[in-house]
């Protein structure tokens, strides 16, 4: 199925209106979260990669234009103005692995307003869900303290799709590996993991699989020892590990009942068998609020393996976000509706020291001491520069993360800086709204509050 057709029933009516009455002038679209959901204190730019790839590739052909007239039920010559529509505007956006706030554009796209208007859909989609999973992973990098951190989202992510992208952006916000084959091997990220429970049973004991285990794998070997007693079972690793001499790198993984007793008393296990460079992994249900108790009470564990609820971001699975559109032929537009009221023009994020950001035009000139977030990445439906890489984004993440309020850090009741607002956009803001105002009360409509 084409990428093309993934998108809402009314980005394609909408579409072939404007077509149909010439309305083809240049429109832009912000995309920007409304308000964060509880409990974060900031979000991370992510999915601008996959969404440029989107974009660059978009075109309605003729497949497409006879699935739109299929389920509309009108005939395909009905939707042949459509058909040959490619993507060739421009996109400034904020690149992957910057912290974001309340308001800020992650994203603008100007175009046609046609072509802006069809690929609304799929951006949403894309930007929205790898934001949300990339700030549930960046939290958990927070409350680890620098211990490693492990990808196992893969299976109780939603759908494969999701969990390459879980993995992908985990990797961009700092962790060591992922279980997920396809993401290390396309993103160069590298692989971990260990064996199952099922494995496990299928021995006539543990020490049988164990031992069966590390003859088929002859480098470092990690061992689960929580399938039966657990406290049996690092008996049982310590004694096989202690006779293999495999060195560096081998661990035990707990993976359920109180990690943090259990990794005490496997710490002092391990020890005695003067195995003191064993390591263990703990997993099972993990996210940043467990980990955060675990670091807290000294649990001596050295990696720690999270999956489900980061890959789907169990907390906060969703962001309260829109894409709307903020000029029209050169006009500033804007919505006013109750709660969901817009700023209108294209716009520009201005970043000063401490993360303490201004929202202003994107014409302004950028305040002495400030960086400017958004960057033209896309013109003329082309990529501006090579495509960015995770070692970039981590870099970025990692830097913006370092000048983050501890207020806005905290995994318990964050609070979210609150960016300002620049005179010029305030200004224009009441002046538009006032002039939309006035035709209302004058009993004029004006499509699409235009003033």
């Amino acid at each position: 199925m084409s990428q093309v057709t993934t998108t809402d029933l009314y980005e394609v009516t909408m579409a072939l209106s404007y077509l149909r009455e010439n309305m083809r002038a240049p429109a832009t679209f912000s995309l920007f979260v409304r308000g964060l959901p509880s409990g974060r204190g900031f979000l991370v730019a992510a999915g601008l990669e996959p969404a440029l790839d989107y974009l660059a590739r978009f075109q309605v052909g003729r497949t497409d234009a006879q699935e739109f007239a299929e389920v509309l039920g009108r005939p395909v010559k009905d939707l042949e103005p459509l058909r040959g529509l490619t993507f060739d505007g421009q996109v400034r956006a904020v690149p992957e692995g910057r912290l974001v706030f309340a308001g800020e554009p992650l994203l603008e796209v100007t175009a046609p307003l046609p072509q802006a208007q069809l690929v609304e859909t799929y951006l949403i989609s894309l930007l929205c869900h790898q934001t949300t999973v990339a700030a549930k992973a960046a939290r958990c990098v927070i409350a680890a303290d620098g211990r490693p951190l492990v990808d196992f989202s893969l299976r109780r992510s939603h759908g494969p799709d999701a969990g390459m992208q879980a993995a992908r952006l985990c990797a961009l916000v700092g962790f060591a590996g992922t279980s997920n084959v396809a993401a290390a091997s396309r993103y160069g990220i590298p692989a971990s993991g260990t064996m199952a429970h099922s494995y496990i049973e299928t021995f006539p004991s543990e020490e049988d699989a164990f031992r069966a285990f590390a003859r088929a794998h002859p480098g470092p070997v990690t061992f689960l020892v929580d399938t039966y007693d657990t406290d049996h079972g690092v008996d049982t690793a310590a004694r096989v590990l202690a006779d293999l001499r495999r060195g560096p790198g081998c661990a035990i993984r707990l993976d359920s009942g109180d990690l943090g007793t259990l990794a005490h008393r496997a710490r002092t296990a391990l020890d005695t068998a003067g195995l003191r460079d064993v390591r263990i992994i703990a997993s099972g249900g993990l996210d940043e609020y467990a980990v955060t108790t675990l670091v807290r009470d000294g649990a001596p564990i050295d990696v720690f393996a999270v999956g489900t609820k980061v890959g789907v971001a169990a907390d906060a699975p969703y962001l309260d976000a829109a894409y709307k559109l903020v000029e029209y032929d050169g006009t500033p537009v804007m919505k006013l509706s109750s709660g969901k009221a817009t700023a209108p023009a294209p716009k520009q994020v201005f970043r000063r020291p401490g993360l303490r950001d201004l929202i202003g035009m994107a014409n302004e000139q950028p305040p002495e001491g400030t960086e400017p977030l958004l960057r033209t990445v896309m013109l003329g439906g082309l990529r501006t520069e090579p495509p960015d890489t995770l070692d970039a984004a981590r870099a970025r993440f990692e830097a913006d993360l370092a000048q983050l309020p501890e207020t806005a850090r905290r995994i318990e009741n964050p609070v979210a800086p609150v960016p300002a607002v620049s005179t010029r956009l305030s200004v224009l803001t009441t002046v538009v709204r006032h002039k939309i105002e006035a035709r209302m009360r004058a009993g004029r409509q004006s499509p699409g509050d235009r003033p």
